[in-house]
């Protein structure tokens, strides 16, 4: 084992293994039944409702994806990304209401859709939600370890399993309560480390105007406003984003964790003008990486600027970043998929004891995630693997 082995280890293992001590000792002296572990109804207050939308949303996608479209498609693709990600909250304004209405005592779609559609179209929606959250997990898992794999040379099995186990420790106790009091701790980790490393990054580079003179003198098109092929890209992704998150069931879960309809729609609503600028600052390394010519392979752009540019105290806080955004995005993926089908079991033997669905749930839990790390170590295409999920959410 390289040194810098060592190094990755340590710093990607004591931080997943701090924000899963966080997760169980949120929920040390707190009796989870089935209801807490899958949605906790009716109980988050507006800056909680925030807070878990922020870091739920924000998974390790967001280290790749956003600097690829500004090396691909430039400043339009970007500022699609950002209202993209945004309208993905806020469309749960309207039908967030009136879906929790007309189903007042529910917990996913797929439970409106059996009420208003009937079996087939249930079924139907309950495979494309699987199956969108299911490629997400998977996407998230295979980014981090790609990541670790290029900073620090550690094979990816070894990432995919450190953050899998740690994930599952403190999402199988405490289940949807240890989520949201996780997402909390690191929405309040990743907006500091963002801007730091945004500004460390931007000061190192020597400055926005710099950054800009070089970015124009290699990719003019870039930066205008005018680009076709960048106004097609940001459509395209607004289109995506939207057509996607509709599927998420973390998401859901959110709508009917509200204290109220007030307090859920004004958190979908602040949370997506937060989103707007968090998109903003991280895509700006996709033009600091043209800048730098290193910006051969877009979709690690970002890794690639770091890796090769900037100082170690900036890498080192990237990858802690990435530890904090895949662990707040896998707990709520991994609960979001084991609430749907928890729910299914009530519907189909509503004599099931509730402790025994306590234990169902934190099974499927266990099995979710060993799943989504078996094809993880495949290597697959992060991108690639969004692309499908969204295509088919967005047919659908």
């Amino acid at each position: 084992m390289t040194p810098l082995q060592l190094t990755g280890y340590l710093l990607i293992g004591i931080t997943a293994l701090i924000f899963s001590i966080i997760g169980i000792q949120c929920i040390r002296k707190k009796k989870i039944d089935i209801e807490k572990f899958i949605s906790s109804k009716n109980s988050l207050s507006t800056g909680t409702t925030i807070a878990t939308l922020i870091a739920s949303g924000m998974g390790a996608w967001i280290l790749f994806s956003p600097a690829e479209a500004a090396v691909f498609a430039g400043m339009p693709a970007v500022l699609g990304y950002a209202l993209g990600s945004a309208l993905a909250l806020w469309i749960f304004i309207a039908i967030g209401s009136r879906i929790r209405k007309i189903l007042p005592k529910g917990h996913t779609l797929t439970e409106y859709v059996l009420h208003r559609y009937g079996k087939p179209m249930y079924v139907f929606i309950l495979l494309i939600s699987v199956f969108y959250m299911a490629v997400f997990l998977t996407a998230e898992l295979t980014g981090m370890a790609q990541a670790a794999e290029l900073v620090f040379n550690i094979p990816i099995l070894y990432t995919t399993i450190i953050i899998a186990i740690t994930t599952v420790l403190y999402t199988t106790l405490g289940g949807f309560l240890a989520s949201v009091y996780t997402d909390k701790i690191q929405t309040y980790i990743i907006l500091p480390l963002l801007a730091a490393i945004t500004i460390g990054t931007v000061t190192f580079l020597g400055g926005f105007e710099t950054i800009t003179q070089k970015t124009l003198q290699i990719a003019p098109q870039l930066l205008n406003l005018n680009h076709i092929p960048g106004i097609e890209y940001g459509l395209t992704l607004i289109i995506a984003i939207v057509g996607a998150e509709i599927f998420n069931q973390g998401n859901w879960q959110r709508v009917y964790a509200a204290k109220n309809k007030e307090v859920m729609w004004k958190g979908f609503l602040i949370a997506g003008l937060i989103i707007i600028p968090i998109i903003l600052f991280i895509s700006l390394f996709g033009f600091f990486a043209i800048a730098e010519n290193v910006a051969d392979n877009p979709s690690i752009a970002l890794f690639s600027l770091i890796t090769s540019i900037t100082p170690a105290w900036i890498v080192f806080a990237t990858m802690i970043l990435a530890v904090a955004l895949i662990m707040s995005s896998m707990d709520t993926l991994l609960n979001g998929i084991v609430s749907i089908f928890t729910v299914d079991f009530v519907r189909m033997n509503p004599q099931i004891k509730k402790t025994n669905l306590t234990v169902i749930a934190k099974g499927l839990t266990i099995i979710i995630a060993a799943a989504a790390l078996i094809v993880a170590t495949k290597g697959y295409s992060v991108l690639y693997l969004f692309l499908v999920a969204d295509l088919v959410c967005v047919a659908a």
